[in-house]
Formats: C-alpha cells, sequence, structure tokens
C-alpha cells in the first residue's frame, strides 16, 4: 500500500514538473469557474476567477505535491498576460473618437487616482507597523499583473501577497464601484468602466466588459494608464522615501 502511494506521489510529482498538468488544471479550474459563475446569477461579488483560484487552492492542497510544482508550469501561461493586456488596444482603438472628446478630464484625475489607490493601502499598512516587504507587496497592488509582479520584485516584496492583495482589490473595486454608481445614479458606461480599470485592474475589466463594450473600453484604457503612471512614478518615490 505504501508503495502505492509513493508510486502515486512519485508520479504526480514528475507530472507537474512539466507544463502540461499546471495548465490543463488552470484551464480546467477556469471554465468549471466560468459555469459556477453563471449559474450563481453572475454575482459581481464572486467572480470567475475567484472561484478558479479557490478551486486550483483547493486541488493543490488535496494532492501531494506543492505550490512551487504548480507554479514552475503555470509560469508558461504567466507569459501569456503581456500579450492578452497589449490585445486590450483593440477596443481602445473602437472607442478612440469618444476617448480624444474625453482627455482632458481623464489627464486630470487618472494621476491622482492613480496616487491614492497605491497610497491608501500603504499608508494603512504603515500606521499599523508592516514591514518595508509588506508595504512593497501593497504598493502596486492597482496595476495589472503583470506590471505589478516587476515592481514588486524590483521594490522587494513578495509575490505570494502581492497576488492576494490584487485578488482583494479587484473584488473589493467592483463591489465598491457599482455600488457607488448606483448610489449617485451615474449610468454613463465611460465613466464606470473608467473607474473599474483604475482601481480594478484587470478583475475590473472584465466586469466591465460584462456591462457594455463601451465601459470594457475605456476599463482598458483606465487599467493601461495607470499601469503606466505607476510603473514611471512608484520606483522613483519608493527609493525616496525607504
Amino acid at each position: 500500500m505504501n508503495d502505492a502511494v509513493i508510486t502515486l506521489t512519485e508520479l504526480l510529482t514528475r507530472w507537474f514538473d512539466t507544463p502540461i498538468a499546471a495548465i490543463a488544471l488552470t484551464l480546467a479550474a477556469y471554465f468549471l469557474g466560468m459555469q459556477v459563475f453563471k449559474l450563481l446569477g453572475r454575482p459581481n461579488w464572486c467572480p470567475a476567477m475567484l472561484i478558479a483560484a479557490l478551486l486550483i487552492a483547493a486541488v493543490i492542497a488535496l494532492l501531494p505535491v506543492g505550490i512551487d510544482d504548480y507554479q514552475r508550469g503555470a509560469a508558461w501561461l504567466m507569459l501569456l498576460l503581456g500579450p492578452a493586456t497589449v490585445a486590450l488596444a483593440v477596443p481602445l482603438y473602437q472607442q478612440l473618437g469618444q476617448i480624444r472628446a474625453l482627455w482632458k478630464p481623464i489627464v486630470m484625475t487618472l494621476p491622482l487616482s492613480a496616487t491614492l489607490a497605491s497610497l491608501y493601502a500603504v499608508l494603512i499598512a504603515w500606521a499599523m507597523g508592516a514591514p518595508p516587504e509588506v508595504l512593497a507587496s501593497l504598493a502596486p497592488k492597482s496595476v495589472t499583473s503583470p506590471i505589478a509582479l516587476s515592481l514588486t520584485e524590483e521594490l522587494g516584496g513578495s509575490t505570494a501577497l502581492l497576488m492576494g492583495a490584487l485578488m482583494l482589490t479587484g473584488l473589493t473595486a467592483i463591489f465598491a464601484v457599482e455600488w457607488l454608481c448606483r448610489l449617485m445614479a451615474i449610468r454613463d458606461h465611460r465613466l464606470i468602466g473608467l473607474a473599474l480599470g483604475i482601481n480594478g485592474h484587470a478583475l475590473g475589466t472584465v466586469r466591465a466588459f460584462e456591462i457594455s463594450h463601451q465601459a470594457g473600453a475605456f476599463a482598458s484604457l483606465g487599467l493601461s494608464l495607470t499601469g503606466v503612471f505607476t510603473a514611471i512614478v512608484l520606483p522613483v518615490a519608493w527609493h525616496l522615501l525607504f
């Protein structure tokens, strides 16, 4: 019996040494998460990506393999984050006329919004006595994953903590933006999309595309500009303060 268990463990470990296992697990969890998301009535507090992440965590916890084994295989999928972000240029181009018409308010609001998105979490953590590693992990939490991962490594933060902060930030932003828009009777999909993209990064952008194509385009704009602004300003500000 023990020999069979050892053999099964060895087989699973060897299988997860290849990218096939991690990619298959990720895709299966995502498609299953989409089905559960639809069955739940598409709630904004529980997006498909959160369900998929929980499923992957449960499977890894049950299998005799470690998170490092999964991450090695999933690294191949991480390579697609960059091209996926660049592909957001398509809806941006389709809404280029409206973006040009609103460039002044966008330029005026985005730097302040991006700064606050990074600053409030860092200030709260600092006030609670968090070490620099935690602060460095929270500072890029409102930008898209490829940029956030690079910034976290540069600042000396924890990738695991960052990924948790990214998920929590996206979920909170979706809930807060939609609740505030209902409270303030804001129905303009351009404003809703821009707010979701600035504050909720990729999760917010996915939610915006579920609202409308126009909201998705402006969420892509907010996500992209917030990422560029944060990538330029955050390392400079960090090295001046720490």
